[in-house]
């Protein structure tokens, strides 16, 4: 694929207030410091950074670390100077729960089944003591008997069942699935069951029990219904298949200690590239993205068990660092100065950028704008394919994108606003904690949706690397753009939902 970059760059960085050195020489060679994003040092970045010894950027883990070394390294290798509190990181105590112990035990006739906290996972928020509780079945995929079950039938016992996931069904259904397993929890919260007992049939192993509390974070979305406990067990699921619903013979001794609070180290990794104007480098633009994903989950056949995140989001990553490197080259350099940042966390409701809103490293009423990168390297999205083109988040929101739209028409790629998945995902990356602390944040992203999200198989070498090329220097565009205009970009006054930021914006 070629890439067309087309002659009106430097028109476009003349009209948007791009510097010139004396005030009548040309613009600056534009067309030099995007040239230096290129396809194979982008390939560089995602293959490590997603590659299996980061065994999946779990947050906490050592990969995490181990990827915030590789940010910070390329960060001082493009000469940007360190905003942490330890060098280029910003470091925080993640305070999240865990029991002590977990076991489950579950009688079915003259069969026991007996499992320890490594074939157990979920979120337990109080202990858990029932010694041969009876047990239900039921089917959670029956809107009909679910509505049917009374209280009498269902309180106080141990409820087993398959609960309706996005991430057991092929990715056309993960819509339908993530529905029927609300009204599912909905229903069951109703009708009080001791617990409930989620059965997998598809590994013995699990990431373990765990319910992640970050400070001053605000979680993506509510915990309804009862305590759900997964068992993943192959052997429980065949007893499950064959049992019928309703009332069972089988008992179940459960024994959870009490969550504790634990606390691990994380980091933010954070750089600044300084402005040139004496006035505006007091102020700021920021580009982001989440370098954590979600680790290693159970072995399933011969599936190592290691959610890579290439695309989610070591694309995001690889992303900033390059963009980094291309606008350290410019001389004289933008005249806002630009803060380059990668989050951890995200994953857990976007604690790490929620975190870095609690407590900035240069002021938020001086940080004109924000731009995070989500997953910018698949071109195979489940609605087509996405090739010269990219979504932005809360499209019509503030003028930000009116700087990233004319950078893409500079480079051939078109800015575009999803009709529903514009305004739905505003919220569901780390742009959303910029934009409630009042800063015009969105996120930039490819696919909304693409075959692998959050699966095994989001590997380094599905990205396109040279499409993905285009999208970071129309970034790369427009970020300079932005730091370049001495009018910082605003909320849209006449759209309702930009009420909250707007307000925030004000200090109100």
């Amino acid at each position: 694929m070629r890439i067309r970059l087309r002659l009106v760059v430097p028109t476009l960085a003349v009209c948007c207030c791009l510097p010139t050195a004396h005030g009548d020489e040309p613009p600056p060679p534009l067309r030099e410091m995007i040239g230096r994003i290129s396809p194979d040092s982008l390939r560089g970045h995602v293959s490590f950074l997603a590659s299996d010894a980061l065994e999946g950027r779990g947050t906490p883990s050592k990969g995490l670390d181990v990827a915030a070394e590789y940010i910070a390294s390329q960060f001082r290798r493009a000469g940007l100077e360190p905003l942490g509190d330890d060098g280029f990181f910003q470091t925080a105590d993640w305070e999240y729960f865990s029991p002590d112990s977990a076991y489950v035990e579950i009688k079915v006739g003259d069969r026991t089944l007996k499992f320890d906290a490594t074939s157990l996972s979920g979120q337990p928020t109080k202990a858990v003591d029932l010694s041969a509780a009876p047990v239900i079945k039921v089917d959670a995929n029956n809107a009909a008997a679910l509505a049917a079950l009374t209280a009498e039938a269902v309180a106080g016992k141990v409820v087993m069942t398959e609960v309706p996931t996005p991430f057991r069904v092929p990715r056309e259904k993960a819509a339908a699935a993530n529905q029927a397993r609300m009204s599912f929890l909905r229903r069951l919260d109703e009708l009080k069951p001791a617990l409930v007992l989620d059965v997998d049939r598809d590994s013995g192993t699990a990431r373990g029990l765990r319910r992640d509390a970050p400070q001053g974070a605000r979680p993506s979305r509510p915990m309804i219904g009862p305590m759900v406990v997964a068992v993943h067990s192959p052997e429980l699921a065949e007893i499950l298949a064959a049992t019928p619903v309703g009332p069972t013979d089988a008992k179940a001794t459960i024994a959870i200690g009490e969550p504790k609070a634990r606390k691990a180290k994380v980091r933010n990794v954070v750089g600044l590239l300084r402005g040139s104007d004496p006035a505006l480098k007091e102020t700021y633009v920021m580009v982001s993205a989440h370098y954590d994903h979600l680790g290693i989950g159970p072995k399933d056949g011969q599936a190592d068990g290691i959610y890579n995140g290439a695309n989610d989001d070591a694309s995001g990553t690889a992303s900033v660092i390059e963009i980094a490197s291309a606008l350290a080259t410019m001389q004289p350099k933008p005249k806002r100065s630009v803060v380059f940042a990668t989050f951890y966390g995200e994953e857990h409701g976007l604690i790490g950028s929620t975190y870095y809103a609690a407590h900035p490293v240069v002021p938020l009423a001086s940080t004109a704008a924000a731009v995070n990168l989500e997953q910018l390297g698949r071109t195979d999205d489940t609605e087509g394919p996405r090739v010269d083109a990219a979504n932005v988040t809360g499209f019509d929101f503030s003028t930000v994108t009116d700087a990233l739209r004319k950078a893409g028409e500079s480079v051939g790629v078109a800015l575009q606003k999803h009709p529903q998945n514009s305004d739905l995902y505003f919220n569901a990356s780390d742009n959303a904690a910029l934009a409630r602390a009042g800063v015009p944040a969105h996120t930039v992203s490819v696919a909304y949706a693409f075959p692998d999200y959050h699966g095994r198989d989001d590997e380094w070498d599905r990205i396109d690397y040279v499409n993905m090329s285009k999208i970071d220097r129309m970034v790369a565009l427009g970020v300079v753009v932005l730091a370049n205009d001495e009018n910082p970009p605003k909320w849209d006054a006449a759209n309702p939902k930009t009420e909250p930021y707007r307000k925030a914006r004000e200090g109100k």
